[in-house]
């Protein structure tokens, strides 16, 4: 890590963040300002880990923004594959085209949690699911999709969605992303109606919410691109820019009447307000349900576009938030600062 930030290599952005003991900061690994001595830098996972050590954001390069955009190879990868799921890109092949492979395995390990050649799989098998819904015939999917076999094709299909093609009819897909956000990596989930899972990686119900969406949608869950991602990325930027009040990406809650009612209340919060959990279940007409809606409040799955982060206790305390309290006084203090 340390041969990295002397380096200033980019590929390890976000993989580490190295904390400086005789100045007091923390900084990325392609920070431009003066390299400290070996022996007096520490390293932290996670920018929390070094706030919490004490240490603050180096002015120079701004570790709490986001790490910034996609790299232009990967881009390129990303495109060959949108325009033909069926295409096996290969190691040897990376090589050909100037781009180290193990970069684009540690970009791929980070951003989607599985190896490059697992996401190509993935893929494969998502876009042919995707034909399939729409009609097409299994046969020609199969072949499309650069199997070489019928029978190969079926294997490979039954063992992500526990189904044969020909009886996936009745199977949804959560189409599931991280997300790099100033405040660590979030994971999002989208079915054809739109999101339905905004999450930080970190949150310790995140497995429990995904096993229970995948059995509430009869849905498997699948690393794939989504058409809603790109809109949800695009108001994230700028909501966390401080340029956006208010979300328009379309959203699919699955729960109790109630808690949709909580949620959907919760939404009516203005941008850079607060509300007590007691105000929020007077306004839903149910002021003796403190409790139940601050249940329901724990159970949402989308997290700043349903703003729970703005329900407060009673005496004004930041309580109750499943990204940790440092999230939610963060993202308070951020719409404070922007609100007008």
């Amino acid at each position: 890590m340390y041969k990295a930030l002397v380096n200033k290599d980019v590929s390890y952005e976000g993989i580490f963040y190295a904390a400086i003991r005789t100045t007091g900061i923390f900084c990325r690994p392609t920070c431009t300002a003066r390299k400290p001595k070996e022996e007096n830098v520490e390293f932290f996972k996670t920018t929390k880990e070094a706030i919490l050590k004490g240490y603050r954001p180096c002015k120079v390069c701004n570790p709490l923004e986001k790490t910034g955009e996609t790299p232009g190879y990967i881009k390129n990868i990303l495109e060959k594959l949108n325009a033909n799921p069926s295409i096996k890109i290969k190691d040897w092949d990376l090589t050909q085209r100037g781009i180290e492979p193990s970069k684009v395995r540690r970009w791929f390990l980070k951003n989607h949690g599985i190896t490059f050649h697992a996401y190509q799989r993935m893929f494969r098998i998502n876009s042919a699911f995707k034909k399939i819904q729409n009609g097409e015939p299994v046969t020609s999917v199969a072949f499309d999709s650069g199997y070489e076999s019928l029978s190969g094709f079926n294997n490979s299909f039954k063992s992500i969605f526990g189904v044969s093609p020909s009886n996936s009819k009745e199977k949804q897909v959560i189409n599931i992303m991280r997300i790099e956000t100033p405040l660590g990596t979030m994971f999002a989930g989208a079915v054809e109606q739109g999101i339905c899972l905004l999450e930080f990686s970190d949150r310790k119900m995140l497995e429990t919410e995904l096993k229970s969406l995948s059995k509430l949608l009869n849905a498997n869950i699948i690393q794939g691109a989504n058409h809603h991602f790109d809109l949800l990325k695009q108001e994230l930027d700028e909501y966390f820019e401080g340029k956006r009040k208010e979300f328009t990406v379309p959203l699919f809650t699955v729960g109790t009447e109630f808690q949709i009612s909580v949620w959907k209340e919760l939404q009516r919060i203005p941008y850079g307000t607060t509300r007590s959990y007691l105000k929020q279940a007077t306004a839903l007409g149910k002021p003796a349900a403190v409790r139940a809606v601050a249940n329901a409040n724990g159970m949402n799955r989308i997290a700043i576009i349903i703003p729970c982060h703005r329900v407060i206790g009673e005496d004004g305390s930041p309580t109750g938030y499943g990204g940790g309290i440092w999230r939610k006084k963060w993202l308070l203090n951020l719409e404070k600062e922007n609100i007008q």
